[in-house]
């Protein structure tokens, strides 16, 4: 078997609180709700490999795009957000490709957006790049191509 993998289907952020989340990822990044789901029963338990699961999940898309993002609040398994370091074994973040990265920087920091560091240019001068946090701490990198 040479190529297992066709393409990225979504990237899964277990997210304390649906509201901020998707306040934070349509409401000030843009992106658009393909399909809002609750799951439970014998099916997602199984896949999970968790008893008695309850979720809500919210995929979301850029531009139709093909790779989604999908927000998960587990309703029956709820957790305290927990402190992580980008250098954290496991997903360390997701990263957007955008235009015109200092606008969106300054729209993000007058809507209450914390950043690490305002945008900067990449030392391969390939790209402009910031990191912030979502609402529950998931680092996101925004970067803008600004070269070849």
């Amino acid at each position: 078997m040479t190529k297992a993998i066709k393409e990225t289907r979504h990237i899964g952020i277990a997210v304390r609180n649906m509201e901020s989340s998707l306040h934070f990822y349509r409401d000030l990044l843009g992106l658009e709700i393909v399909r809002e789901m609750d799951e439970s029963g014998e099916y997602i338990d199984n896949m999970l490999s968790i008893n008695n699961v309850n979720v809500k999940t919210v995929k979301m898309s850029v531009n139709n795009g093909v790779t989604l993002i999908e927000l998960l609040e587990f309703k029956s398994h709820p957790k305290e957000k927990m402190h992580r370091e980008i250098y954290d074994i496991g997903a360390s973040h997701v990263a957007f490709t955008v235009e015109n990265l200092d606008d969106i920087y300054e729209y993000l920091v007058k809507s209450g957006i914390e950043f690490n560091a305002p945008p900067q240019i990449s030392p391969d001068k390939f790209a402009k790049v910031t990191f912030c946090k979502d609402p529950d701490g998931t680092p996101i990198e925004l970067v803008e191509v600004i070269g070849n």
